[in-house]
């Protein structure tokens, strides 16, 4: 049994599943059993000197096995439906938990951990304790119970013929404890090439643009064999071992079964001959009929054999995935809810940073963002501008919560997001990332993330404030049109616009334009700053740029240099006292000019 704080609460909730089967399973092992006792009494009864009425004898024990048959074909459906029901609901179960917990992990952990690990755990990982819990059982079952009961059975026939069947079987077991920590050791390298070969290739098939940009197809043809032949490697290195270990049970058993057969006939013939063998004292009465059971019973007993050792392989294997979905499940929370987490409710707007400093969870030893203040009213329009590398986005990644920060460092409404719900404060903010990513689904379903039941009109609307609906209609399917993954389908600029439509049907009262309207032309830019400016009038929108024509109409601008605040005032304002702002209109003047012929 493989035990697990994840997977023990599962027996319990399926433990009807489980007792039904193992009821269904034991009566099937039980009925099996008298499949050699009435082949045997056939044997021996034809034998014999009185064959009057055989006829009726053979039919009575075929009528047995016939009822034999049936009872064994019922239990065997019952034992498939109830355990591997069981084992089949526990594993979509336990994805479903671990799919809620990777909502739940901060963005440091998936900046530490790769994709294709994440991917292994849930597919050959979940997959290997699925099948430990559904045909592992059925091989543990029978392994205990049926060949408990058939060891007991072949005693009592006799024990002398016995011993020369169960001496070798120690084997097994000792063989089974040999081997079971070398298979482990052997799947988890399998697992961990595997992680290797899966994010190799999402990787690639993530970046097919730049490597067919820059010719690497060969380059990276070459590093994919040299990924997939450790794959190959570590896979033929654990098979060779599992099938080393199943060779070795078979050649044990076909060697017993060969005793058996040997002693087991010359007890019968000197039986026959009237000079029964004597071994320990024992005298050994075997007749021809009592061979064909014990030979029977025999073969009954050499699936719990096999079934012991295709356990011990696949308990390694489950033992090992196991681990690595518990580390998995075990990993901290670092970006949760506080105790007595409070909600923010009917949320003006109001922003407030307050001294904040800031270092990513990944690299704790560089400052991001050094004693940052400044406040946002509420229904303000504010822009943010600054060189690359200053904390603009990281300002925005701060507002949605996704890292921690200092108790008392971050306002919303006056009160300390480090006190509020995760929820309440992701709510009240839309985001319009700088990496716009969309879902493999239509244009109206991405539009419509926010809120899936939200109207046709209202999706029209919200494209129209991102001046893509012009676009969409052009599509043949319109709306309809599936983006493909990732937006492969559209420009960038198309999926800029498909994202801010995203943010604008949420209807928070927070929106956050990350550097969102770059890859997009002038006209379509002054577009979308006036929606801002009309359809966001009273609600609070924080326009982060890199060019200062995108902020210019801003009733503020806040200019980052390094992490600090360097200045927080008008445009007009910021001409004369930021550096860092004036330099940037100069140099949007000269780009200008560039464009317009002057060089």
């Amino acid at each position: 049994m493989l035990l697990n704080k994840y997977l023990n609460k599962y027996y319990l909730r399926f433990w009807y599943f489980y007792v039904l089967g193992i009821i269904a399973l034991v009566a099937v092992d039980a009925a099996q059993l008298y499949e050699p006792e009435y082949l045997g009494q056939i044997v021996d009864y034809l034998s014999g000197d009185t064959v009057s009425d055989g006829f009726a004898f053979v039919s009575d024990r075929c009528l047995r096995l016939l009822v034999i048959a049936a009872v064994m074909f019922t239990g065997r459906m019952v034992w498939r439906f109830t355990l591997f029901n069981a084992s089949q609901r526990t594993e979509a179960g336990l994805r479903r938990e671990m799919f809620q917990k990777s909502e739940r992990l901060s963005q440091k952990y998936y900046h530490e951990t790769k994709v294709g690990a994440i991917m292994s755990w849930f597919t050959t990982d979940l997959e290997t304790i699925e099948e430990y819990l559904g045909f592992g059982t059925v091989s543990m079952i029978d392994a205990i119970f049926l060949g408990v009961m058939v060891v007991i059975r072949m005693i009592r026939m006799d024990w002398v013929l016995s011993l020369f069947a169960f001496v070798p079987m120690l084997l097994i077991v000792v063989w089974g404890a040999l081997v079971e920590k070398w298979m482990a050791m052997k799947w988890e390298q399998r697992q961990k090439e595997y992680d290797s070969l899966y994010d190799f290739t999402q990787e690639n098939f993530t970046g097919i643009r730049v490597i067919k940009a820059f010719v690497k197809e060969t380059a990276e043809l070459r590093q994919f064999v040299k990924v997939a032949k450790k794959n190959r490697d570590a896979n033929i290195s654990f098979v060779k071992v599992s099938v080393f270990f199943d060779a070795v049970i078979e050649v044990i058993i076909a060697s017993i079964l060969a005793m058996v057969i040997g002693f087991g006939a010359w007890f019968v013939a000197s039986f026959a001959g009237g000079s029964p063998v004597v071994l320990f004292g024992h005298e050994v009465d075997l007749t021809a009929g009592n061979l064909v059971t014990f030979i029977g019973y025999f073969d009954v007993l050499i699936w719990p054999l096999i079934a012991t050792g295709m356990l011990v392989t696949m308990f390694s294997r489950a033992r090992t995935s196991m681990k690595r979905i518990a580390s998995y499940m075990d990993a901290e929370e670092d970006v949760s809810d506080p105790e007595n987490a409070v909600a923010l409710g009917n949320v003006r707007g109001e922003i407030e940073f307050r001294n904040c400093t800031f270092s990513y969870p990944s690299k704790p030893g560089v400052t991001v963002l050094d004693g940052v203040s400044f406040s946002v009213r509420a229904g303000e329009t504010v822009g943010i501008v600054g060189r690359i590398g200053s904390g603009k986005s990281t300002v925005a990644a701060l507002l949605t919560r996704l890292y921690n920060l200092e108790p008392g460092t971050l306002f919303i409404d006056g009160r300390d997001v480090m006190d509020c719900t995760l929820a309440s404060v992701r709510a009240a903010v839309a985001l319009v990332p700088q990496d716009s990513f969309l879902f493999s689904d239509t244009l109206s379903g991405n539009i419509a993330f926010a809120d899936p039941g939200a109207t046709e009109e209202r999706i029209r609307a919200a494209a129209e404030f991102a001046d893509v609906a012009g676009n969409i209609e052009a599509f043949p399917d319109g709306y309809a049109t599936v983006t493909g993954e990732r937006g492969v389908t559209l420009s960038g600029g198309q999926k800029q616009r498909v994202s801010l439509a995203r943010a604008y049907l949420k209807d928070a009262p927070i929106m956050i334009l990350d550097d969102s309207v770059s890859a997009v032309d002038v006209k379509t830019e002054e577009t979308i700053l006036r929606n801002i400016r009309e359809k966001r009038a009273g609600r609070t929108t924080i326009v982060i740029a890199s060019r200062v024509s995108t902020v210019q109409h801003m009733s503020r601008v806040l200019v980052l240099d390094e992490g600090r605040v360097e200045a927080f005032d008008t445009p007009e304002r910021l001409a004369e006292i930021s550096p860092t702002y004036r330099k940037m209109v100069l140099l949007q003047e000269l780009e200008a000019e560039v464009k317009g012929g002057g060089v």
